[in-house]
């Protein structure tokens, strides 16, 4: 069985299906009667899996939820037009009101599953006053995502931002399940763009298997989404609630000035930056991640 296969299992504790019909891959773990629940969203490219290791620090008796995006992991490609932000927000509005009907939720988000958790708060502002008791932002950007560089200077970052973009327009009308790349090009790439110092090889290579598991025209049409992400005036909604904003200082994907912008717009929020890592805070700094986490967990 392969690991799409294991992810797609049908079992109804493993799959939740939205209002318009995606099914998607859920996991939960900890004691169903706990006080808060702890909702885990993973960002672009990868899946449940990114919060493996701060799981495992934040141990067995904290009720937690992770899932996978629409076209990510074992969850079903995102439909025509359904591969945008607000979309996976209220798929997030939903999953919460189905698996966790009462009780203080604490929400984390890394990356795209950040910028959900804006949109949530944009989309869905009664559920966030009466449900969210914390909030963690994780290597995320409030906006303005088509300009960055991915740290190279001049025309060269220039260029990388164009090519983004034609890349994701050429992934969103690909045809077939799975990306035709190889797996060394994959883990040479991340160990670039996503990681800062010496990454650990299997972190890198957990990161490439969770890229090769996505859906390319779902991958092609969300970059295209984070591209116009904007919800930096929507951050106000969250503003009183507990908060966590945690940066990679070596971060090319969502640099340490837009994890800036998020902490200005929350200004009781702790800001904390991790010196050396990239993107991937979830398994570069997983003790560090968990134990913020847990500070959330413990104010409520």
């Amino acid at each position: 069985m392969t690991t799409v296969e294991r992810l797609r299992n049908p079992a109804r504790e493993h799959r939740f299906v939205t209002s318009d019909g995606c099914a998607l891959h859920v996991e939960s773990s900890g004691p169903a009667d706990a006080a808060v629940t702890l909702v885990l969203v993973h960002g672009w490219t990868q899946d449940h899996r990114t919060w493996d290791g701060v799981v495992r620090h934040l141990g067995p008796g904290v009720r937690i939820l992770r899932y996978d995006l629409r076209g990510h992991g074992g969850s079903a490609p995102a439909r025509d037009g359904a591969a945008t932000i607000p979309r996976l927000a209220d798929d997030l509005a939903e999953l919460i009101a189905d698996r966790v009907p009462s009780g203080p939720v604490v929400l984390a988000g890394h990356s795209m599953g950040g910028m959900t958790m804006m949109a949530l708060a944009e989309r869905h502002p009664a559920l966030v006053a009466e449900r969210v008791a914390g909030v963690a932002f994780v290597a995320t950007s409030s906006g303005q995502m088509d300009r960055i560089t991915l740290g190279l200077p001049g025309m060269a970052g220039q260029f990388s931002a164009r090519f983004e973009r034609r890349l994701a327009k050429a992934l969103a009308h690909r045809k077939g399940e799975r990306l035709p790349l190889s797996p060394a090009l994959v883990r040479s790439g991340a160990r670039f763009l996503v990681f800062g110092d010496r990454p650990r090889r299997g972190d890198v290579r957990t990161v490439a298997e969770q890229l090769l598991c996505a859906h390319p025209a779902s991958l092609g049409a969300f970059q295209d989404a984070i591209s116009t992400h904007d919800c930096r005036v929507a951050l106000a909604v969250l503003r009183g609630v507990p908060a966590v904003v945690l940066a990679g200082e070596k971060d090319r994907l969502c640099p340490l000035s837009h994890a800036r912008v998020i902490a200005g717009e929350l200004p009781e929020a702790e800001f904390v930056r991790f010196p050396g890592a990239g993107h991937m805070l979830p398994q570069e700094r997983a003790g560090e991640v968990a134990g913020r986490i847990a500070g959330l967990l413990r104010s409520v």
